[in-house]
């Protein structure tokens, strides 16, 4: 069992920053970042092995760094997602325990076992 709770989100404006956390009972071997916009189906927006590797969608890459907490008291994933555009204004949500063997296939599958509640990213322009 894994209980997720995200925080950080919020409203602000293009080319603006966020960071938002995600507090987990555990950590799982590969966690990922999901978001759905309103009239939209979910994507993966990137996932990210414990090892640190992470793997991206082509649309946040370069403007989103997912990592976790460097404090191992702490088991927390974090999504850093600068230079922030109108289309990511979504509902963001946290993700652990993959069933899929890749980064690329859990981005596209979104088979993970466990999810948190969301956050809302509203980006005005």
């Amino acid at each position: 069992q894994v209980e997720l709770v995200e925080s950080g989100g919020g409203s602000v404006q293009a080319g603006g920053s966020l960071r938002l956390s995600c507090a987990a009972s555990r950590l799982s071997f590969m966690m990922g970042w999901f978001r759905q916009a309103p009239g939209k189906e979910r994507e993966g927006v990137g996932v990210v092995y414990t090892s640190g590797d992470a793997y991206y969608a082509k649309s946040v890459e370069g403007r989103f760094t997912l990592s976790f907490s460097k404090d191992n008291a702490k088991n927390a994933l974090y999504l850093e997602m600068n230079n922030l555009k109108p289309e990511d204004t979504a509902i963001y949500y946290c993700a652990a325990d993959c069933s899929s063997f890749t980064a690329a296939e859990a981005m596209v599958a979104g088979d993970f076992g466990y999810w948190g509640q969301g956050t809302q990213v509203t980006v005005s322009s």
